[in-house]
């Protein structure tokens, strides 16, 4: 279907719809629909330079195909960016079916222009994704902020052009060509390149932001704190090299066939000025629940202290709600825990992981094993801050006793969030990279690589089979949901209403493949 009008827009990006595959059940009210980060970070970094840009956002809008199509129509944009970054880990891979399904769907009505990718899962492989995905013309092998901005320069998206940017790979008639790395935005250059978010670009019903939720654990759970809701990024990446995480895939660097996260380890960050103006913003459009996204915010105190004493300075009616990750080991001090709490920031994300030390020094969680969790745990409560704990069950090494033994010490610490997840080989993980090696069985579909899919395929182990692995994290999710001393906790911070929540999430049950399960 061909559109003559005059371009509207240089590039229009678009986040698919996901939910319903990936969450089953719990994508009508309890899963969380995130702002889509890098989809905000690229536009405005395309923007300041001078291109025409918007987001459609599928996911929020709970648009169809036809109703994509008809908006892209409308646009008509020199190029398409499905973005399919995400909140979680496995979000990238997660993202790619339905990015995929209206690629196939706006391929099949012959838009007329280019489609391009990014995300994790493209920059983990990227050569692979052009070979299965025949309707995707380009992917973008970092990031993608600079090798972005020299596509939009081109006049054409030819083959003779698209061989001169760096950090691509894409389709020249039959053969799929990789080009040379393209570098990613420096510390020195973030505040320049990386702009800020095009938060005007999103859409909303009757305030900015109210197409969004957060996770139910972060707004109390109570449903009307859930929206309008914000997530943001201080800084990019991470220095540690977990086995089990793909973060740092988005500073890759290299053009191998599989990219392996650890080997591109490093943070960058925005200066606390900057990252101030981003959140002053977003109390000016009345938002008050906010997600950090930073898989390490608690770590350098020459960019987190200052940041947290410029929040404080806002939060003198401690109405802000917010929540960042930390690894355990970098959350010991009480003083730092003040600070953080008077800035607003009421719950930690803390990945303990497993409950056994030797598990978690078998996928390199470096020092972490030395730390005192239940002292840790302690410091945080004392400062008056909730803990989201994460687990993770079928890690290499894990037998039916280390997993008894994380749960177990789950309820010792009886946190008032709780997650676990079934170890999955995504992409980009040196688990993934260890699976391929080894001829493990992995996902055979986008959605296998989903938490709470039907379709998940977690990581077996030398001990477990993938199954086993899967139906003790569901048990023990809803094991752990219906403790009575994690719901007394509940009811005396949050109230009644909050542990009716709970009950009502833990009434439905994830249907999965693997374990027989019938949709």
């Amino acid at each position: 279907m061909e559109n003559k009008n005059k371009p509207f827009s240089d590039i229009c990006f678009l986040v698919a719809s996901n939910s319903k595959k990936s969450y089953q059940q719990l994508s009508k009210n309890y899963s969380a629909i995130e702002p889509p980060t890098w989809a905000l970070l690229l536009a405005q970094s395309c923007r300041s330079t001078g291109f025409k840009v918007s987001i459609l956002d599928a996911n929020a809008e709970n648009l169809s195909h036809e109703d994509v199509l008809k908006r892209i129509n409308k646009l008509n944009p020199r190029i398409v960016c499905l973005v399919v970054y995400g909140q979680n880990v496995n979000a990238g891979t997660t993202n790619m079916r339905g990015a995929v399904d209206v690629t196939n769907f706006l391929k099949d009505k012959r838009i007329s222009c280019p489609i391009a990718f990014v995300g994790s899962h493209v920059q983990a492989l990227p050569i692979k994704t052009l070979e299965n995905e025949k309707n995707i013309d380009i992917v973008f092998t970092n990031e993608g902020v600079y090798a972005l901005r020299n596509l939009l320069k081109l006049k054409e998206f030819s083959s003779n052009e698209l061989k001169k940017i760096k950090g691509i790979a894409y389709r020249d008639v039959n053969k799929i060509k990789i080009n040379l790395p393209e570098k990613v935005v420096p510390t020195e250059k973030m505040d320049i390149d990386l702009p800020g978010y095009a938060w005007d670009l999103l859409p909303y019903k009757n305030q900015p932001l109210d197409l969004y939720r957060s996770p139910m654990w972060h707004a109390e759970y109570d449903f009307e704190k859930r929206s309008p809701y914000a997530s943001l990024q201080t800084s990019l990446g991470c220095v540690f090299k977990c086995d089990f995480c793909m973060i740092n895939l988005i500073n890759r660097n290299d053009t191998e066939e599989i990219g392996v996260a650890g080997k591109y380890s490093s943070m960058r960050f925005w200066s606390p000025d900057f990252i101030i103006k981003e959140f002053d913003k977003l109390i000016s459009m009345g938002v008050r629940t906010i997600r950090i996204v930073d898989e390490m915010f608690l770590l350098n105190p020459k960019y987190y202290v200052p940041l947290c004493e410029k929040l404080a300075e806002r939060n003198k009616d401690d109405k802000l709600r917010m929540w960042s990750y930390s690894r355990i080991d970098t959350v010991k001090r009480p003083e730092i825990l003040k600070l953080v709490r008077k800035a607003g920031i009421k719950w930690l994300c803390l990945g303990i992981e497993s409950g056994d030390k030797s598990v978690r020094l078998e996928v390199a969680k470096g020092k972490f094993e030395d730390v005192d969790v239940k002292e840790v745990i302690k410091k945080v409560h004392e400062a008056d801050i909730d803990v989201m704990a994460n687990y993770i069950y079928g890690l290499p090494g894990d037998t039916k006793e280390t997993m008894k033994k994380t749960f177990d010490l789950s309820l010792e610490l009886c946190t008032a969030g709780w997650n676990t997840y079934a170890a999955m080989a995504l992409p980009g993980s040196q688990l993934y990279k260890n699976a391929v090696e080894k001829n493990i069985k992995l996902p055979e579909n986008y959605e296998g690589y989903s938490f709470h899919s039907y379709e998940t395929q977690p990581l077996p182990t030398e001990f477990l089979k993938a199954e086993e692995i899967l139906e003790y994290r569901d048990k023990s999710f809803k094991n752990y949901h219906n403790y009575k001393p994690f719901l007394d906790k509940i009811e005396r911070k949050f109230g009644k209403k909050a542990t009716n929540n709970i009950k009502d999430m833990t009434k439905i049950t994830l249907k999965r493949k693997i374990l027989g399960d019938r949709v």
